[in-house]
């Protein structure tokens, strides 16, 4: 993936925000991580919603980014979990997939961004800190259609 624009600045505050993140492919999970650990501090990398759902409980992170489509409990469902037991309170969401129902189940749920995986090496970081702020976004695949 390519280095991302970092317009928002390294950090916030004192510390970098911490994140779980969840992928099912071992190579984007991967990639993922070190994308975001550029910005932000990756506690975990994990790969399917149940361990998203239990790594959340354990480590309270500040914003979780989880895929959509996932064995064992889908992104979805794992983010509206973790969001409803109070664990965390942003979620961000990747996909490969650009479905206006998808992004409408996501928003629903809580989550506050939605970030197609082509999009991700510009638009996931400037995403997770839009969420941070309580803003929603949608990354230039998802706005187009």
């Amino acid at each position: 993936m390519a280095r991302p624009n970092r317009a928002e600045g390294q950090n916030r505050g004192s510390r970098r925000y911490r994140l779980v993140i969840a992928d099912d492919h071992a190579d984007v999970r991967q990639q993922i991580h070190e994308l975001l650990d550029l910005e932000f501090e990756v506690l975990r990398a994990v790969g399917d919603g149940a361990a998203l759902v239990a790594a959340a409980a354990e480590l309270h992170p500040d914003a979780i980014v989880s895929d959509i489509q996932m064995p064992e409990m889908d992104g979805i469902e794992a983010c509206c979990l973790v969001l409803g037991r109070g664990v965390c309170e942003v979620a961000v969401a990747l996909s490969t997939y650009p479905d206006r129902h998808l992004v409408q189940t996501a928003i629903q749920a809580g989550i506050r961004g939605y970030v197609l995986k082509l999009d991700a090496a510009e638009e996931l970081i400037p995403a997770v800190y839009a969420a941070m702020r309580g803003d929603r976004y949608l990354s230039a695949g998802v706005r187009a259609r």
